[in-house]
């Protein structure tokens, strides 16, 4: 039963880290950042406000996520 955890864990904790590296590569840069390298030079045209909040929040819900999932292996690690 605890291999089955810890395998459930480490899938949880590299899903989340995945969606994190996303996560935070999609924000809008603030000038000068990986977004403009690609052209995001317009990014006001595709994007708003309600849209960047929203992926500030599932950042957030990603990064607690992420925390959690290291926490638990450290725990479930530890012998």
């Amino acid at each position: 039963m605890r291999d089955i955890v810890l395998y459930l864990t480490i899938a949880i904790n590299v899903v989340s880290m995945i969606a994190l590296i996303i996560g935070v590569l999609l924000h809008s840069g603030q000038g000068g950042g990986l977004s403009d390298m690609f052209g995001g030079g317009g990014g006001a045209a595709l994007g708003s406000a309600a849209a960047e909040r929203n992926l500030n929040r599932i950042t957030t819900v990603l990064a607690t996520v992420w925390l959690f999932s290291v926490v638990a292996l450290g725990f479930l690690l530890a012998v």
